[in-house]
């Protein structure tokens, strides 16, 4: 697989994410997996911003004249989501993967993947080092089984991290693959 080179540039990602509204739309098309109209997304962000199910009127219509008229446009405009105007369609596109890196969050608490596998890592390292340097009660385990356990817990949240972002990694396999195709029949 080659590296992408046409990743978004930081400042035009900070620009993005500066306008909670924009934020909670892409929340909200991402947690679809798909496609969905803009009725429908204005609906999911006027329940989000107002807590309410369904929203009121007047906060759906509000959300849908600033997603049509503003951040779609905008959002388009660089590659995030391709929106259809004819058929009100929206789907996050390539750029989507760039604004999600600075996103990603594990819990409520505001602990990052990077954080969670460095954590892991520590902790991981220090219990074998402790284990075959005798250290009481973990030296009592093969360091062998240690090693297996952490190397568990690294696959499970792996495997956790992939399912919770199974619909941007099938869309980023499904456009290489038919770039990959359309190189082929040249």
């Amino acid at each position: 697989m080659k590296p992408r080179t046409d990743i978004l540039p930081a400042e035009q990602v900070y620009s993005i994410l500066a306008n909670e509204r924009r934020r909670r739309a892409l929340e909200q098309i991402k947690g679809v997996g798909g496609t969905v109209t803009v009725h429908e997304l204005s609906e999911l962000v006027a329940g989000r911003e107002t807590g309410e199910s369904p929203p009121p009127k007047r906060c759906r219509e509000s959300v849908y004249t600033s997603l049509v008229q503003t951040h779609l446009p905008k959002l388009e405009e660089l590659g995030v989501v391709e929106y259809d105007r004819g058929t009100q369609t929206i789907e996050l596109s390539r750029h989507a993967r760039d604004v999600s890196l600075y996103t990603e969050i594990v819990a409520t608490g505001g602990v990052t993947w990077s954080e969670l596998y460095r954590a892991l890592g520590v902790v991981s390292l220090t219990v074998l080092l402790a284990a075959l340097l005798g250290a009481p009660l973990v030296s009592a385990a093969d360091p062998i089984l240690l090693t297996s356990l952490a190397l568990g817990l690294f696959a499970a949240a792996s495997a956790y991290q992939l399912w919770l972002n199974r619909f941007s990694v099938l869309r980023q396999f499904r456009v290489g693959r038919d770039g990959l195709l359309s190189r082929r029949r040249s």
